[in-house]
Protein backbone atom coordinates (compact mmCIF):
# COMPACT_ATOMS: atom_id res chain seq x y z
CA UNK A 1 0.00 0.00 0.00
CA UNK A 2 2.71 2.48 0.92
CA UNK A 3 4.30 2.11 -2.51
CA UNK A 4 1.11 2.98 -4.37
CA UNK A 5 0.24 5.90 -2.13
CA UNK A 6 3.76 7.25 -2.60
CA UNK A 7 3.33 6.94 -6.36
CA UNK A 8 0.07 8.89 -6.24
CA UNK A 9 1.87 11.81 -4.60
CA UNK A 10 1.93 14.77 -5.13
CA UNK A 11 -1.70 14.42 -6.18
CA UNK A 12 -2.73 13.10 -2.77
CA UNK A 13 -0.86 15.84 -0.96
CA UNK A 14 -2.47 18.46 -3.16
CA UNK A 15 -5.90 17.03 -2.47
CA UNK A 16 -5.29 17.14 1.26
CA UNK A 17 -3.91 20.65 1.11
CA UNK A 18 -6.37 22.16 -1.34
CA UNK A 19 -9.59 20.88 0.15
CA UNK A 20 -12.70 21.89 -1.75
CA UNK A 21 -15.21 19.67 -3.45
CA UNK A 22 -17.71 17.49 -1.72
CA UNK A 23 -16.93 15.88 1.58
CA UNK A 24 -16.51 12.14 0.97
CA UNK A 25 -19.15 9.96 2.56
CA UNK A 26 -18.14 7.19 4.94
CA UNK A 27 -20.77 4.89 3.44
CA UNK A 28 -19.35 1.80 1.72
CA UNK A 29 -19.94 3.02 -1.82
CA UNK A 30 -17.62 4.68 -4.33
CA UNK A 31 -17.86 8.48 -4.08
CA UNK A 32 -16.98 11.20 -6.54
CA UNK A 33 -15.32 14.38 -5.30
CA UNK A 34 -15.10 17.89 -6.75
CA UNK A 35 -16.22 19.26 -10.11
CA UNK A 36 -16.43 15.94 -11.95
CA UNK A 37 -17.64 17.69 -15.12
CA UNK A 38 -13.96 18.51 -15.67
CA UNK A 39 -13.49 14.80 -16.39
CA UNK A 40 -16.40 14.45 -18.82
CA UNK A 41 -14.05 14.39 -21.82
CA UNK A 42 -11.87 11.61 -20.36
CA UNK A 43 -12.06 8.42 -22.41
CA UNK A 44 -10.41 5.17 -21.37
CA UNK A 45 -9.44 2.30 -23.68
CA UNK A 46 -8.82 -0.72 -21.50
CA UNK A 47 -5.80 -2.85 -22.44
CA UNK A 48 -6.06 -5.40 -19.63
CA UNK A 49 -4.15 -5.45 -16.37
CA UNK A 50 -0.66 -5.72 -17.87
CA UNK A 51 -0.65 -2.77 -20.27
CA UNK A 52 -1.55 0.86 -19.61
CA UNK A 53 -4.88 1.96 -21.06
CA UNK A 54 -5.30 4.49 -23.82
CA UNK A 55 -6.26 7.87 -22.34
CA UNK A 56 -7.87 10.75 -24.21
CA UNK A 57 -9.13 14.04 -22.77
CA UNK A 58 -9.56 17.68 -23.73
CA UNK A 59 -6.32 19.53 -23.02
CA UNK A 60 -5.37 21.31 -20.94
CA UNK A 61 -7.15 19.67 -18.02
CA UNK A 62 -7.67 22.47 -15.52
CA UNK A 63 -9.01 21.76 -12.06
CA UNK A 64 -9.03 24.10 -9.08
CA UNK A 65 -9.43 21.42 -6.45
CA UNK A 66 -9.28 17.69 -5.93
CA UNK A 67 -11.43 15.78 -8.38
CA UNK A 68 -12.22 12.06 -8.16
CA UNK A 69 -14.54 10.08 -10.41
CA UNK A 70 -15.20 6.50 -11.53
CA UNK A 71 -14.76 7.08 -15.25
CA UNK A 72 -15.42 3.55 -16.48
CA UNK A 73 -17.30 1.07 -14.33
CA UNK A 74 -16.12 -2.51 -14.18
CA UNK A 75 -18.30 -5.60 -14.23
CA UNK A 76 -16.91 -7.34 -11.15
CA UNK A 77 -18.11 -7.44 -7.57
CA UNK A 78 -18.01 -4.27 -5.44
CA UNK A 79 -14.94 -3.83 -3.26
CA UNK A 80 -15.78 -4.38 0.42
CA UNK A 81 -14.33 -3.17 3.68
CA UNK A 82 -11.50 -5.41 4.89
CA UNK A 83 -10.62 -6.68 1.43
CA UNK A 84 -7.30 -6.23 -0.33
CA UNK A 85 -7.68 -4.42 -3.65
CA UNK A 86 -4.97 -4.65 -6.29
CA UNK A 87 -4.59 -1.50 -8.38
CA UNK A 88 -2.68 -0.67 -11.55
CA UNK A 89 -2.28 2.92 -12.62
CA UNK A 90 -0.93 5.50 -15.02
CA UNK A 91 -0.10 9.13 -14.19
CA UNK A 92 -0.08 11.82 -16.90
CA UNK A 93 0.47 15.55 -17.23
CA UNK A 94 -2.84 17.39 -17.44
CA UNK A 95 -1.52 19.96 -19.90
CA UNK A 96 -0.10 17.79 -22.65
CA UNK A 97 -1.10 14.25 -21.66
CA UNK A 98 2.51 13.01 -21.47
CA UNK A 99 3.03 9.97 -19.27
CA UNK A 100 4.63 10.79 -15.93
CA UNK A 101 4.69 7.22 -14.65
CA UNK A 102 3.43 3.92 -15.98
CA UNK A 103 2.57 1.81 -12.96
CA UNK A 104 1.38 -1.08 -15.13
CA UNK A 105 5.04 -1.90 -15.76
CA UNK A 106 5.54 -2.47 -12.04
CA UNK A 107 2.53 -4.72 -11.60
CA UNK A 108 -0.48 -4.44 -9.30
CA UNK A 109 -0.12 -2.57 -6.03
CA UNK A 110 -2.08 -3.91 -3.06
CA UNK A 111 -4.19 -1.69 -0.79
CA UNK A 112 -6.07 -3.05 2.20
CA UNK A 113 -9.41 -1.33 2.76
CA UNK A 114 -8.95 -0.94 6.50
CA UNK A 115 -9.87 1.67 9.11
CA UNK A 116 -6.21 2.74 9.06
CA UNK A 117 -6.40 3.27 5.30
CA UNK A 118 -9.65 5.19 5.70
CA UNK A 119 -8.31 7.53 8.37
CA UNK A 120 -5.07 8.19 6.55
CA UNK A 121 -6.31 8.50 2.94
CA UNK A 122 -10.06 9.03 3.04
CA UNK A 123 -10.36 10.38 -0.51
CA UNK A 124 -8.76 7.28 -1.99
CA UNK A 125 -10.62 4.99 0.40
CA UNK A 126 -13.98 6.50 -0.56
CA UNK A 127 -13.17 6.23 -4.27
CA UNK A 128 -12.33 2.51 -4.02
CA UNK A 129 -14.82 1.20 -1.49
CA UNK A 130 -17.96 0.05 -3.26
CA UNK A 131 -16.47 0.43 -6.75
CA UNK A 132 -16.67 -2.68 -8.92
CA UNK A 133 -13.61 -4.72 -9.81
CA UNK A 134 -12.50 -3.66 -13.27
CA UNK A 135 -13.44 0.00 -12.74
CA UNK A 136 -11.16 2.84 -13.80
CA UNK A 137 -10.99 5.70 -11.29
CA UNK A 138 -9.58 9.11 -12.21
CA UNK A 139 -7.92 11.51 -9.76
CA UNK A 140 -7.09 15.02 -10.93
CA UNK A 141 -5.33 17.66 -8.86
CA UNK A 142 -4.00 21.16 -9.60
CA UNK A 143 -0.27 21.67 -9.74
CA UNK A 144 1.77 23.70 -7.27
CA UNK A 145 1.87 27.02 -9.10
CA UNK A 146 4.31 29.83 -8.38
CA UNK A 147 4.10 33.49 -9.37
CA UNK A 148 6.49 32.90 -12.26
CA UNK A 149 5.49 29.42 -13.44
CA UNK A 150 1.99 27.97 -13.24
CA UNK A 151 2.19 24.21 -12.80
CA UNK A 152 0.30 21.62 -14.82
CA UNK A 153 -2.51 19.70 -13.23
CA UNK A 154 -1.87 16.00 -12.78
CA UNK A 155 -4.12 13.12 -13.68
CA UNK A 156 -3.87 9.61 -12.25
CA UNK A 157 -6.09 6.85 -13.59
CA UNK A 158 -6.06 3.59 -11.70
CA UNK A 159 -7.86 0.35 -12.42
CA UNK A 160 -9.13 -1.98 -9.72
CA UNK A 161 -7.60 -5.18 -11.05
CA UNK A 162 -8.88 -7.47 -8.30
CA UNK A 163 -10.22 -7.60 -4.76
CA UNK A 164 -10.08 -10.46 -2.30
CA UNK A 165 -10.52 -11.07 1.37
CA UNK A 166 -7.41 -10.52 3.43
CA UNK A 167 -5.87 -13.67 4.90
CA UNK A 168 -6.30 -13.86 8.65
CA UNK A 169 -4.32 -14.84 11.70
CA UNK A 170 -4.42 -18.58 12.29
CA UNK A 171 -5.47 -19.77 15.73
CA UNK A 172 -2.97 -21.38 18.07
CA UNK A 173 -4.73 -24.70 17.48
CA UNK A 174 -4.37 -24.33 13.69
CA UNK A 175 -0.69 -23.42 14.05
CA UNK A 176 -0.07 -26.34 16.41
CA UNK A 177 -1.69 -28.72 13.89
CA UNK A 178 0.47 -27.38 11.05
CA UNK A 179 3.53 -27.89 13.24
CA UNK A 180 2.45 -31.42 14.13
CA UNK A 181 1.93 -32.21 10.42
CA UNK A 182 5.43 -30.95 9.53
CA UNK A 183 4.08 -27.96 7.59
CA UNK A 184 5.94 -25.25 9.50
CA UNK A 185 9.66 -24.41 9.28
CA UNK A 186 12.01 -26.00 11.79
CA UNK A 187 14.19 -23.47 13.62
CA UNK A 188 17.65 -23.93 15.09
CA UNK A 189 20.02 -21.40 16.68
CA UNK A 190 23.81 -21.33 16.48
CA UNK A 191 26.10 -20.69 19.44
CA UNK A 192 25.79 -16.93 18.86
CA UNK A 193 22.00 -17.04 18.92
CA UNK A 194 21.48 -16.52 15.17
CA UNK A 195 18.61 -18.58 13.73
CA UNK A 196 18.43 -20.81 10.69
CA UNK A 197 15.39 -22.59 9.30
CA UNK A 198 14.46 -25.70 7.37
CA UNK A 199 11.39 -24.89 5.28
CA UNK A 200 9.19 -27.86 4.31
CA UNK A 201 8.53 -28.68 0.66
CA UNK A 202 4.81 -27.94 0.97
CA UNK A 203 2.58 -24.99 0.22
CA UNK A 204 2.87 -22.16 2.71
CA UNK A 205 -0.01 -21.80 5.19
CA UNK A 206 -2.92 -19.82 3.76
CA UNK A 207 -3.07 -17.60 6.84
CA UNK A 208 -0.58 -15.98 9.18
CA UNK A 209 1.03 -18.58 11.42
CA UNK A 210 2.59 -17.42 14.71
CA UNK A 211 4.60 -19.90 16.76
CA UNK A 212 6.18 -18.75 20.02
CA UNK A 213 9.57 -20.47 20.20
CA UNK A 214 10.32 -19.12 23.67
CA UNK A 215 8.17 -16.73 25.66
CA UNK A 216 9.68 -13.67 27.28
CA UNK A 217 8.76 -12.19 30.63
CA UNK A 218 8.41 -8.56 29.55
CA UNK A 219 5.45 -6.36 28.73
CA UNK A 220 2.93 -7.39 26.07
CA UNK A 221 3.16 -5.38 22.86
CA UNK A 222 0.42 -3.18 21.41
CA UNK A 223 0.11 -2.59 17.67
CA UNK A 224 1.26 1.03 18.12
CA UNK A 225 4.43 0.22 20.07
CA UNK A 226 7.97 0.83 18.87
CA UNK A 227 10.36 -2.02 19.57
CA UNK A 228 13.92 -3.22 19.20
CA UNK A 229 14.20 -6.66 17.63
CA UNK A 230 16.68 -9.02 16.06
CA UNK A 231 15.33 -10.95 13.10
CA UNK A 232 16.09 -12.98 10.01
CA UNK A 233 13.84 -13.38 6.98
CA UNK A 234 13.64 -16.09 4.29
CA UNK A 235 11.48 -16.69 1.23
CA UNK A 236 9.28 -19.75 1.64
CA UNK A 237 9.55 -20.81 -1.99
CA UNK A 238 13.33 -21.24 -2.20
CA UNK A 239 14.58 -20.75 1.40
CA UNK A 240 16.61 -17.70 0.32
CA UNK A 241 17.66 -15.52 3.25
CA UNK A 242 17.05 -11.89 2.23
CA UNK A 243 17.62 -9.90 5.43
CA UNK A 244 19.08 -10.37 8.90
CA UNK A 245 19.85 -7.99 11.73
CA UNK A 246 22.08 -10.74 13.15
CA UNK A 247 24.35 -10.36 10.12
CA UNK A 248 24.57 -6.61 10.78
CA UNK A 249 25.38 -7.16 14.42
CA UNK A 250 22.68 -4.91 15.89
CA UNK A 251 18.97 -4.97 16.59
CA UNK A 252 16.56 -2.98 14.43
CA UNK A 253 14.15 -0.36 15.76
CA UNK A 254 10.70 0.01 14.19
CA UNK A 255 7.08 0.80 14.95
CA UNK A 256 4.62 -2.08 14.70
CA UNK A 257 2.33 0.19 12.69
CA UNK A 258 5.11 0.88 10.17
CA UNK A 259 5.93 -2.63 9.00
CA UNK A 260 4.28 -5.28 6.84
CA UNK A 261 0.88 -6.39 8.09
CA UNK A 262 2.14 -9.85 9.00
CA UNK A 263 4.55 -8.34 11.51
CA UNK A 264 1.90 -6.06 12.98
CA UNK A 265 -0.58 -8.90 13.45
CA UNK A 266 2.02 -11.47 14.46
CA UNK A 267 3.91 -9.47 17.07
CA UNK A 268 1.00 -7.64 18.68
CA UNK A 269 0.32 -9.32 22.03
CA UNK A 270 3.75 -10.96 22.21
CA UNK A 271 5.94 -10.30 25.25
CA UNK A 272 9.28 -8.52 25.26
CA UNK A 273 12.01 -11.16 25.34
CA UNK A 274 10.05 -13.65 23.22
CA UNK A 275 11.39 -15.42 20.15
CA UNK A 276 8.68 -15.89 17.54
CA UNK A 277 8.40 -17.76 14.23
CA UNK A 278 6.20 -15.93 11.71
CA UNK A 279 5.03 -17.63 8.50
CA UNK A 280 3.45 -14.83 6.46
CA UNK A 281 1.28 -15.25 3.34
CA UNK A 282 1.99 -13.03 0.34
CA UNK A 283 -0.90 -10.64 0.95
CA UNK A 284 0.32 -9.90 4.47
CA UNK A 285 3.91 -9.52 3.29
CA UNK A 286 4.93 -7.39 0.28
CA UNK A 287 2.12 -8.41 -2.07
CA UNK A 288 1.93 -9.90 -5.55
CA UNK A 289 4.14 -7.23 -7.16
CA UNK A 290 6.94 -7.46 -4.59
CA UNK A 291 9.58 -8.58 -7.11
CA UNK A 292 8.90 -5.59 -9.39
CA UNK A 293 9.42 -3.32 -6.40
CA UNK A 294 12.69 -4.98 -5.39
CA UNK A 295 11.08 -6.66 -2.37
CA UNK A 296 11.17 -10.35 -1.42
CA UNK A 297 8.29 -12.07 -3.21
CA UNK A 298 5.83 -14.69 -2.11
CA UNK A 299 5.17 -16.08 1.37
CA UNK A 300 7.89 -15.19 3.88
CA UNK A 301 9.33 -16.74 7.03
CA UNK A 302 10.74 -14.67 9.89
CA UNK A 303 12.31 -15.51 13.21
CA UNK A 304 12.02 -12.47 15.46
CA UNK A 305 13.54 -11.90 18.89
CA UNK A 306 11.87 -8.98 20.67
CA UNK A 307 14.66 -7.38 22.69
CA UNK A 308 13.03 -4.20 24.00
CA UNK A 309 10.02 -1.91 23.91
CA UNK A 310 10.86 1.76 23.45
Amino acid sequence: MRRLLAILLPALLLMTACGGGDTPSTEPTSKSVGDVSKLDSLKITDNGNDKAPGIEFSKPLAVTGPTVKVVKEGDGEPVKMGQIAELVFIAVDGTDGKTLEDGYAKGPQAIELSEQMKSGNELIFDAIIGAKVGSHVAIAAPGNSSASAPASSQLVVFKIASAKNAPGLLSKEETDQLDKDGKLPKVTFDDKGAPSVEIPKTDAPAGLSVKVLSEGTGEELKDTDTIDANYTGWRWEDSTKFDSSYDRGEAATFGLNQVIKGWTLGLTGQKVGSKVLLTIPTDLAYGASAAAQGKPAGPLVFVVEITAKK
